[in-house]
């Protein structure tokens, strides 16, 4: 369960939140069964770290949801009044989504902002949202483990290029390998599989084409090894 932080001149943002300082009295509103088998270990929240390592704050424009299950979206409260960039599919998802999305639900919805994928094609994807204007931050439409799925390319100043798949797999090697979860784990989720092995066909092509993107799913620690680190001197 991860979070990254993309900074730019035009303001920062957040993708995902992993779990927030709340999480306890949020797993609370989950099913018996889903809290009995949910084992969470102590962590740094992404609000506890940015707070430790000196960060301002107002610099951070927005969160930007790669979907909306609970330990992607926890740590909103922790970030109160800061725009939460979610698209409309995933927005009526958080709404419909039953149990899966109680967590969603439970935050301050005045915070989510809609947007659109007006942006042509992009790598494969039929539509795409250029957040910057500048192409560092693109947007694609990756449906499939929920409706409103996205996967967000960074690039970096340095030529750096990034995939964040969110949920789409579990680890680096299922795009490589074009595999899907077990059955049974994706049918507890309510997954789309037809939708999913799309977005997941579509990814594996890129990272066949481009060998250089670093993908990052958001439950594999190894795709964070590779990001450039920052310290707190380097923090305005």
């Amino acid at each position: 369960m991860t979070a990254a932080l993309v900074r730019h001149p035009q303001g920062d943002v957040l993708i995902d939140t992993s779990v927030g300082r709340t999480i306890a009295s949020q797993l609370k509103q989950a099913p018996f069964l889903f809290r009995l088998g949910t084992d969470l270990v102590p962590l740094k929240t992404a609000a506890d770290q940015l707070d430790a390592a000196g960060y301002d704050r107002k610099n951070l424009r927005s969160i930007l949801l790669t979907h909306a299950h609970w330990d992607h979206i926890s740590g909103v409260p922790d970030f109160p009044g800061v725009p939460v960039l979610v698209t409309a599919d995933e927005h009526r998802f958080i709404s419909e989504g039953g149990w899966v999305t109680v967590t969603a639900r439970s935050v301050d919805r005045s915070q989510l902002r809609e947007y659109e994928f007006e942006g042509g094609p992009y790598l494969g994807f039929d539509r795409s949202h250029d957040l910057y204007g500048d192409g560092s931050l693109v947007i694609v439409p990756a449906p499939g483990h929920t409706p409103g799925s996205v996967v967000v390319f960074v690039t970096l100043p340095g030529g750096g290029r990034y995939a964040f798949v969110g949920d789409m797999v579990w680890q680096r090697e299922a795009i490589l390998e074009r595999e899907e979860r077990p059955w049974a784990t994706s049918k507890i989720m309510g997954e789309d599989p037809v939708a999913l092995r799309e977005s997941l066909l579509r990814i594996s092509a890129i990272v066949t084409r481009y060998p250089q993107f670093a993908i990052v799913p958001a439950h594999d620690g190894r795709g964070y090894a590779s990001f450039p680190e920052w310290s707190r001197s380097a923090l305005p």
